[in-house]
């Protein structure tokens, strides 16, 4: 120490004695040491309410403790407490309730101990940091009621250290969670300039990130910095896009930041506060603190301390008479002097002045937060004592269940006892530390309000308890909060807009994580959640919906009966029926007709009913397919158009068999009659027969869902089963035209009476021709389109017979029967 202890503010002597630091005046005239003289006390200033509130609580539960008979009993617990400010004072006065006030030894005090049994305070984790690690090195126990910085939980640094107070680790977290809570993703973050500011900011970025919150900003500045610092976080607060600032730090810097906004006019700013600043009553009283209206912050509970009111009210200067800081509390509350002589403004103090007829914020019981952290830490010395002074020798806490000698407690013995503490006050609340010295986290959410007083009260408008399960942790209450922008909506403060079902975030380049592009999800991939990371692929046969939130069943696309393209070729295939039948008609009401006689009646009725299955066997194609249908329509048509071929072709054997046996000596028909006739048309059609069973028995065609072809539909079609099968029928149809072709053009130039081979070859032309045409639109043709293109090639192959082998022997049994008779076939015959 350098130069004699100064004596505590406020003393009482007792068999134990618990030593105190507060700092009854926050403010000081700063002054740089030169090194050339032993540095002098400096004088503070600005008068805390507050902190003397702290000061006198501690009294009030140490003379509590001594009035309660199963506590201590036999033992008169003194007190020490210093009233310092100033981070060098506050070690200062540290160290003289460590050694104690040096008195002169004698026999009767030798066994006295002069240094405390525990240190509480300080209110400030800064001043803290500096004396816990000093006072530590003694032993010596410190219990503060207010420092919260998470870095005092480190055993190794301070292996002595105690609080009544959660860390600010937790704080963090609930901050944290309340600003993601809020939906606030882009913020602002200012701290002052210390362990306590940058170790809490630290913390509360590092849980931010992990809820996905972005720091559009981060800076720090002190109460004594230069002005400079100052101005550039106010423009940095101008210029940003947030609208939310966290402010780590204590009430003499937001009072300052507050100032220096006001007067540079910046308003619409949501502030959230630590619990350093968020519920001093002396932020009321400062210049711009409107600003501050409207700002949410966590804090420990309220409660209520019995009794605590009256002994601050009973408080008067004649029960510390020398205690400076009892006259100056005492003449700034009732504005007099309790000098013998009356100086400046202010009259002499009268004697019969009394707290219990003002209201001031030190007699204000009603929000006692921080005062019960005082409370607590006295009960938490005193439990400790007592424990240690009731030990039995056997169940003590020391080595072979020894316990510690009344007559000379030694620090690192109440040490061990305080972190064994464990009891409930009388308000149910649990107290004890855990293996970093750190109480249970339970804080109550507050908002800054202007009440019907007309002045800035906190209301608690929700709670958070670190013990409960995650989901529970934060609850808010149904309490209306008043917010800082000034509107009655939560305010909004995001870097980039949500992103809403249907499109996903795209990051956008050198920017956090919060700032990002909205980007709609590529066809077939959806997201059903706002701001999705990624687009989720639909399942196979499932495609996104226009609005791209929700997977639909794709459409499934086959001909039907219902639509356009499937009514009309429907339609033209009735039609075909209903000509052909209406033909066949035709035929068989003229079958005595020479015309009819002529051209082979039989296999002119045989290749009509062919025809009318061709046009019929085309319905297969249309309407959805199954595994019947799909067998069906391949087969029919394979085996009904081979029945028509052979049909045609028997006709122009025929033709070609009848000329032959008009000539002399010809015996030709005899091997060509009407059995050799049928038995042609069976055999041909019995070749396809056979190669249809094989396909259907081997590899047969069957119902497929197409989701290759397009993308957002399912096309509903006959898989061939095998392409070879397919093709072999083709084939083979192919095969019999192209034979009965030839034959035709062979016959072509024939007599007019006997010939059908002209109009034979005519119509094989037509249908060589569709059909091939058929094969290429087959292939290149998408979806329900290839079985209209199948449908189409039947169908005008089918009337391409129809209309060439029998509309002129129709129009001249209709409309020229004059030469449908023996004697007009025989003159034209005769002529040739």
């Amino acid at each position: 120490m350098q130069g004699p202890p100064l004596p505590p503010e406020l003393a009482q002597d007792g068999d134990l004695v618990i030593g105190g630091i507060f700092s009854f005046r926050t403010g000081q005239d700063y002054v740089v040491n030169t090194f050339q003289a032993i540095p002098e006390v400096r004088k503070c200033k600005n008068f805390n309410f507050r902190e003397f509130k702290f000061a006198q609580a501690m009294i009030f539960a140490i003379n509590e403790i001594n009035e309660n008979p199963d506590m201590l009993p036999g033992v008169k617990l003194g007190y020490r407490i210093y009233d310092d400010c100033g981070t060098m004072d506050i070690l200062r006065a540290a160290l003289a309730l460590v050694s104690g006030l040096g008195g002169e030894v004698s026999d009767e005090n030798c066994t006295k101990i002069e240094s405390v049994q525990a240190i509480l305070g300080h209110s400030g984790s800064r001043p803290t940091i500096a004396l816990a690690p000093v006072v530590g090195r003694f032993h010596v126990p410190v219990v503060s009621h207010f420092a919260t910085c998470a870095c005092l939980s480190n055993r190794k640094e301070y292996p002595t250290f105690f609080r009544t107070i959660p860390s600010d680790y937790y704080q963090s977290q609930a901050l944290a969670k309340l600003v993601k809570h809020l939906g606030w993703t882009w913020i602002g973050v200012i701290a002052v300039e210390n362990e306590y500011g940058l170790n809490g900011i630290a913390a509360f970025i590092q849980a931010a990130q992990e809820y996905g919150v972005c720091i559009e900003y981060s800076d720090a500045f002190s109460s004594s910095g230069p002005p400079a610092d100052l101005q550039r976080i106010t423009s940095k607060i101008q210029s940003a896009s947030s609208k939310v600032i966290l402010a780590f730090m204590s009430h003499r810097e937001i009072k300052l930041l507050a100032k220096q906004l006001f007067e540079q006019n910046v308003t619409g700013v949501q502030w959230v506060g630590s619990d350093a600043w968020i519920t001093d009553h002396s932020l009321a009283e400062s210049e711009g603190h409107g600003i501050l209206v409207g700002s949410l912050g966590f804090t420990v509970s309220r409660v209520q301390i019995p009794g605590l009111e009256e002994h601050l009210r009973g408080l008067h200067p004649s029960l510390f008479p020398h205690s400076h800081s009892v006259r100056d509390f005492w003449e700034d509350v009732f504005d007099c002097s309790l000098k013998a002589t009356a100086t400046g403004r202010r009259k002499p103090c009268s004697g019969l002045e009394s707290l219990r007829d003002v209201e001031s914020p030190f007699t204000d019981v009603s929000e006692l937060r921080f005062t019960n952290n005082v409370y607590k830490s006295v009960y938490s010395v005193a439990y400790a004592l007592d424990a240690l002074l009731k030990c039995e020798e056997g169940r003590g806490p020391f080595s072979n269940g020894s316990c510690a000698n009344p007559a000379q407690i030694q620090p690192w013995q109440v040490l061990e006892y305080i972190s064994m503490v464990n009891f409930t006050t009388s308000e149910g609340e649990r107290v004890y530390f855990d293996s970093n010295g750190d109480s249970p986290a339970r804080y109550e959410l507050v908002n800054l309000q202007i009440t019907n007083r007309g002045t800035m009260e906190e209301v608690t408008v929700g709670i958070y308890d670190a013990s409960q399960p995650g989901s529970q942790q934060f609850i808010m209450s149904d309490t209306p909060l008043v917010w800082g922008t000034g509107h009655s909506e939560v305010p909004v403060s995001v870097c980039s807009e949500s992103c809403p079902p249907g499109s996903h975030k795209v990051l956008q380049k050198g920017l956090p994580v919060c700032c990002y592009d909205c980007i709609r999800c590529p066809a077939g991939e959806i997201s059903n959640s706002t701001d999705s990371i990624h687009c989720m692929k639909c399942a196979p046969e499932f495609w996104s919906n226009e609005r791209r939130d929700a997977c639909i069943p794709k459409e499934i696309e086959f001909l039907t009966y219902g639509e356009i393209l499937g009514t009309l070729l429907a339609s033209f295939s009735l039609l075909g029926v209903f000509l052909t039948t209406l033909t066949t008609i035709v035929f068989y009401c003229h079958k005595e007709t020479p015309l009819v006689r002529a051209n082979n009646s039989e296999l002119s009725f045989l290749l009509l009913f062919s025809l009318t299955l061709c046009f019929l066997c085309s319905l297969t194609f249309i309407g959805r397919p199954t595994r019947w249908s799909c067998m069906l329509r391949h087969t029919a048509f394979g085996i009904t158009f081979v029945l028509c071929i052979s049909c045609v072709l028997g006709k122009t054997i025929l033709v070609l068999m009848a000329f032959k046996a008009s000539l002399p000596g010809s015996n030709l028909m005899k091997w060509f009659g009407p059995t050799q006739q049928r038995l042609c048309v069976v055999a041909f059609t019995l070749i396809q027969v056979v190669i249809c069973i094989l396909w259907l028995t081997i590899s047969p065609p069957f119902p497929f869902k197409n989701m290759i072809l397009y993308r957002d539909k399912i096309i509903l079609e006959c898989q061939l089963g095998s392409a070879l099968g397919f093709w072999a029928v083709l084939g083979y149809v192919g095969v019999l035209a192209g034979l009965c072709f030839v034959i035709a053009f062979l016959g072509r130039k024939l007599p007019d009476n006997f010939n059908e081979a002209k109009i034979i070859t005519f119509s094989m032309l037509i249908f060589c021709a569709v059909w091939i045409a058929f094969i290429p639109a087959y292939i290149s043709s998408p979806g329900k389109f290839t079985v209209a293109v199948e449908i189409f090639a039947i169908l005008a192959s089918s009337y391409g017979l129809l209309f060439c082998i029998f509309m002129p022997k129709c129009f001249i049994i209709l409309f020229m029967p004059e030469k449908n008779t023996k004697k007009h076939m025989f003159r034209k015959s005769n002529n040739r």
